[in-house]
């Protein structure tokens, strides 16, 4: 069981756990009074808007502490542009082992800033859904893994890591899961999420990384600073939650968090494509009629394109958009998918589903580069082990060098293959 400590005059506020979009109170053991949306006017962003003088700071989360607070006042621009750092494939293999100082282990890429591997990884929970007012998001594609799956109610969410660059906004940011709790260990990040049920929270909150929790506490407008790394934006009354890869980093070393360079050894790279895998042009990944993707292999660019769900299909058939980045206005886009088959069990049955997926040991995978499609073994070798994969021979199946999105269904999943290398995968929860 987690304790409330309280500091001072600090209201430790948050989000809680978000079903379909709507905003409710965190049930805890303790009384917590609801966040209620101060709405602003939409402005124009632009990330070089001044941030105001912080009334409050905020504090990373000890294993005794249930949230963290933020507080301020801000004025928010929209931005038209991302500061980023150049990544540039490489020809050679890369990993399991040895990565250059200047290479991303997550990535297999040379990145242009090598401080920036100095560090722990960010992780940020975001969400999509409902799509009338969560799209575009912002920053999805300036992670270097993101992993897709199942919340609750049919609908998935992104677990988005940020190592080799960083993302000057990323959200909206949403309520965490216990899956979260798994990635965190493997990737050793800072995680920032909206809260949880408080079920999940107590796993959080009583692990050895509950120090690298950030949460919001008290409300502040964007845009984010090292002080106060996560705001609000609220447009028409939509109430966003952002943050700042950059400013969650430092905001962690500034709270004396250990936020050195971690060992992250594991994935393996190559930019030759293996001679042994089928076509794989297309896939469709559909966790509920509300909740559906396709990956497109675009051959200009070498990467799949992201399309998601434009319709609530009930019987009428998908209909998809293309999945935007806010901050660059660019489409999504992986140099890797992997359909990851996991097993699925209910930590808490419906109406208050809670999913616990079982990501530890191996399992079958099916991995998507250069327009085709593979069938190997992911391995989370133990605890902290980032996740990998094998051919049926043992060997390493290698990423190619860019970024990936995992994209987490059930072991009981529906796969159809189909013509001219398109795939599908129906999310079965058993």
């Amino acid at each position: 069981m987690f304790r409330r400590l309280t500091l001072g005059i600090m209201i430790i506020l948050a989000l809680a756990a978000c079903r379909g979009g709507r905003k409710t109170a965190l049930p805890t053991e303790t009384s917590i009074p609801t966040w209620e949306a101060t709405t602003q006017s939409e402005a124009t962003l632009s990330p070089s808007a001044t941030t105001a003088a912080a009334t409050s700071t905020a504090t990373l989360l000890p294993a005794t502490q249930t949230a963290t607070q933020l507080g301020g006042n801000n004025q928010f621009l929209e931005p038209t542009s991302a500061v980023t750092s150049t990544l540039t494939p490489v020809a050679v293999t890369y990993g399991p082992e040895n990565f250059p100082a200047d290479v991303d282990p997550l990535t297999g890429l040379v990145v242009a800033n090598p401080k920036l591997l100095e560090r722990r990884p960010v992780a940020v929970k975001v969400n999509i859904v409902p799509r009338s007012y969560t799209r575009p998001s912002w920053g999805l594609s300036f992670a270097d893994i993101v992993y897709d799956y199942y919340h609750n109610d049919g609908y998935s969410r992104f677990h988005a890591i940020f190592y080799g660059q960083d993302a000057e906004l990323v959200g909206p940011i949403r309520s965490g899961r216990l899956l979260d709790s798994d990635l965190i260990r493997m990737y050793q990040s800072v995680f920032a999420y909206g809260s949880a049920d408080s079920r999940v929270n107590q796993r959080f909150f009583n692990a050895e990384y509950s120090n690298r929790l950030i949460l919001e506490g008290a409300t502040v407008t964007c845009p984010p600073s090292a002080a106060i790394p996560l705001c609000r934006f609220d447009p028409g009354g939509n109430d966003h939650l952002l943050g700042s890869t950059a400013a969650l980093s430092q905001f962690a070393t500034d709270r004396n968090v250990d936020n050195g360079r971690q060992n992250l050894n594991g994935m393996t790279f190559g930019a030759a494509t293996p001679s042994n895998g089928a076509a794989g042009s297309q896939l469709f990944v559909r966790y509920s009629g509300d909740n559906y993707a396709r990956w497109d292999y675009d051959p200009a660019s070498g990467k799949y394109l992201r399309f998601q769900d434009d319709v609530y299909d009930q019987g009428q058939g998908e209909s998809y958009a293309a999945l935007i980045d806010r901050v660059n206005n660019q489409q999504i886009s992986a140099a890797n998918v992997i359909v990851i088959l996991v097993p699925h069990v209910y930590f808490a049955p419906p109406p208050a589903e809670i999913v616990e997926i079982l990501l530890s040991g191996t399992g079958k995978a099916y991995a998507y580069r250069d327009g085709q499609m593979y069938e190997v073994t992911w391995n989370r070798a133990g605890v902290n082990s980032v996740l990998y994969l094998t051919f049926a021979d043992g060997t390493r199946c290698p990423f190619k060098p860019g970024n990936t999105w995992i994209q987490v269904i059930s072991d009981t999943s529906l796969v159809t293959p189909k013509d001219n290398g398109v795939w599908r995968f129906d999310f079965r929860f058993p």
